[in-house]
C-alpha cells in the first residue's frame, strides 16, 4: 500500500497532516511512545515518523487504508504482541492497524521500551557486522 504523502519536514507537521481516524492513530501512538521511552530522537525520515536510538528503533506510518507501526527487531516482540508480522530487511515486523483494530496503551508502551532496550544491548540493528 502507499503511505500518505505529507508536505510535513517534522513529526509534528506529520500527524497535522493526517485528517481522520489515521491522525488519531498515529496521534495516540507518538504519545504513548514518548512517555514510555522518552530517549528516543523522533525524525521525520523515508516520509513518516521513525524514533531513533543506537539506530532506528521503530516506526508510525499512515496509509489510506491503515497506520503501521514497526519495529526493526520486531520479530523479537512477538511475545509482546502476536499480531506483529515479520517483513523487510534486518528483524523487522509491523503491526498493522486499521480503523477498528484494537491496542493499548500498555502493549504500545511495553514494546517501545522493550525495542529501546534491543537497540542498547546490540546496537544499531542497520549496521554491518564487523567481520
Amino acid at each position: 500500500m502507499k503511505m500518505i504523502l505529507t508536505s510535513a519536514t517534522t513529526p509534528d507537521e506529520y500527524i497535522a497532516c493526517l485528517g481522520g481516524w489515521q491522525r488519531d492513530y498515529a496521534a495516540a501512538l507518538r504519545r504513548a511512545v514518548r512517555e514510555a521511552a522518552p530517549e528516543l530522537q523522533e525524525r521525520l525520515k523515508w516520509g513518516h515518523i521513525v524514533g531513533f536510538h543506537t539506530g532506528p528503533v521503530l516506526l508510525i506510518r499512515a496509509e489510506p487504508d491503515r497506520v503501521l507501526f514497526g519495529f526493526w527487531r520486531g520479530q523479537r516482540l512477538k511475545h509482546i504482541e502476536p499480531r506483529l508480522k515479520p517483513g523487510g530487511t534486518y528483524e523487522m515486523a509491523t503491526l498493522e492497524l486499521r480503523q477498528d483494530t484494537p491496542l493499548r496503551e500498555a502493549t504500545v508502551s511495553r514494546l517501545a521500551t522493550e525495542a529501546v532496550e534491543l537497540n542498547r544491548l546490540f546496537g544499531d540493528p542497520t549496521a554491518k557486522a564487523s567481520a
